[in-house]
């Protein structure tokens, strides 16, 4: 499953950016979640980003320790490609 993840950096750490992502990027492995893309973003987030996850738990489980460590806040959105919109629309 693909997700949105919205999200924000404390202060501390956005200054730190090769660290935090460095870090992050190890845990996202370990839950066995692909980060896909990475876009840096000015207004209400700092950063949204891609994820495919094999489970909404695991993501859970990254968003949970991605806060604990300081780094800052995520949200998460569930992100459904067009062939999957598609298939809604006939099963109406």
């Amino acid at each position: 499953m693909k997700y949105v993840l919205l999200g924000n950096l404390s202060s501390e750490w956005a200054a730190r950016q090769e660290e935090r992502l460095g870090s992050a990027k190890e845990k996202l492995e370990q839950l066995g979640i692909k980060l896909e893309a990475v876009f840096y973003t000015q207004g209400r987030y700092d950063f949204v980003d891609i994820v495919d996850t094999p489970s909404p738990e695991a993501l859970m489980t990254f968003a949970i320790w991605y806060s604990t460590r300081g780094f800052g806040r995520i949200q998460s959105m569930p992100a459904f490609d067009a062939d999957t919109l598609a298939q809604a629309i006939e099963g109406m």
